[in-house]
């Protein structure tokens, strides 16, 4: 393989994929039927505490993120895992038969899981569309995008004398002098090699 990065040139968007106890940025999604019930599908890494949620719920929500969300939402939901902070404490949420929306995004869709399909990294959920609707009509962030402004919409802020680390693969910031030996990203799975220090 050459230069995989070609994948960021596919046209996939951000969002915030939200179910009964947590949710998490994802970009793998497509719809993949038509008429008044779609089917969407959105691939989930094995590893995120959301793919062990969405196992034992029925439902999952997509909020489309815009060009101009909120870049904290992007760090709360995309650095951290619900077993340790409570995404939604800080984040305006619209509740829609039990699932949290986005305030700050463009719209939702809100699926019921009728199928899973398991690969090495991923699951992929498909989900029937139930409920959706549009916030604001604008320009939706492309994965390519996020991928190209990540440094500046991922800004690392620390403490004066405070050292972190951040994994250059989804954002995830470690604190610490050094990072422990088999450090592995608790996000995306990635080895220390991917993470770049950062000294304030």
């Amino acid at each position: 393989m050459k230069n995989k990065k070609i994948t960021r040139k596919i046209t996939q968007g951000m969002y915030v994929l939200t179910t009964n106890g947590g949710g998490c940025i994802v970009d793998a999604v497509s719809q993949i039927s038509t008429g008044d019930n779609p089917y969407i599908s959105v691939a989930v890494m094995k590893n995120n505490y959301t793919n062990e949620l969405l196992k034992k719920n029925n439902k999952f929500a997509l909020s489309v993120l815009g060009m101009n969300v909120d870049p904290e939402i992007i760090k709360t939901f995309g650095m951290n895992s619900m077993k340790k902070v409570d995404k939604f404490k800080k984040t305006e949420t619209t509740e829609v038969e039990g699932i949290k929306m986005i305030n700050d995004s463009l719209g939702y869709m809100l699926c019921e899981i009728v199928d899973s399909i398991d690969n090495d990294t991923h699951t992929l959920f498909i989900g029937k569309l139930i409920q959706a609707d549009i916030y604001q009509d604008k320009a939706p962030m492309s994965y390519g995008y996020y991928q190209e402004n990540k440094d500046e919409l991922l800004k690392v802020t620390t403490k004066k004398g405070k050292t972190a680390w951040i994994c250059t693969v989804c954002g995830y910031l470690y604190y610490g002098e050094e990072l422990p030996e088999e450090f592995k990203c608790p996000i995306c799975g990635v080895d220390k090699t991917l993470f770049k220090k950062e000294e304030k």
